[in-house]
């Protein structure tokens, strides 16, 4: 019995296939790394995780996960779409200082073309400041994440968050209320897709 079950898991192993698993255009659509399969089907829907240093090569952006998931199977190249990132909470803890100031925002945000998305940022100030301050810096990163996503694909919004051009378009802001240390717009969630409706009309 024993043997008989040997045999089987070995013709399973055999019969498993190499695919290639690619990150989408916005990415440059650049090798996430390679999975097994016995079938193409398998893969749709899994989820990929790697970083922005391992996919550029920049050392200096490996604390930035990014997230993708298998949308469809090419030959033997699985192609996915970007679902979220998130940077390291140890790099996050890294930028908050003693005796200094913090604000968090999550916005749920619409893009140009229909996407949904939950985007999480933070500014950090170079010593405490007023509540009030604080206040104003919390509305004016808000509009800033809502006023970017509704003028941008998902495709630019994805990459301005995640390659920090969003950050700094909320630095300039910010910076008019005080000093500020930092800006981190550090995780981000596919909601929803739009509809084929939606995309017809575009």
């Amino acid at each position: 019995m024993a043997e008989e079950k040997k045999r089987v898991v070995k013709k399973s192993w055999r019969e498993k296939e190499w695919f290639e698993v690619v990150a989408p255009p916005m990415f440059g659509s650049q090798k996430i790394g390679e999975t097994l399969a016995s079938e193409p089907e398998q893969l749709l829907g899994r989820v990929f995780e790697t970083t922005l240093g391992d996919l550029i090569e920049d050392f200096s952006k490996s604390h930035i996960k990014l997230y993708f998931q298998v949308k469809e199977v090419r030959d033997r190249q699985a192609v996915t779409k970007f679902i979220g990132h998130e940077m390291a909470r140890d790099y996050i803890r890294s930028q908050v200082r003693r005796r200094a100031g913090k604000v968090d925002d999550i916005a749920t945000v619409t893009t140009k073309d229909g996407y949904k998305l939950r985007v999480t940022s933070m500014v950090t100030t170079l010593r405490r400041v007023q509540s009030t301050k604080l206040d104003f810096i919390h509305k004016d990163m808000r509009k800033v994440v809502e006023t970017r996503a509704a003028e941008r694909t998902l495709d630019q919004f994805v990459q301005e968050a995640v390659l920090g051009k969003l950050s700094a378009d909320i630095y300039k802001e910010a910076k008019k209320y005080c000093p500020i240390r930092r800006v981190e717009v550090y995780k981000s969630k596919v909601l929803s897709e739009p509809s084929s409706a939606q995309v017809k009309s575009q």
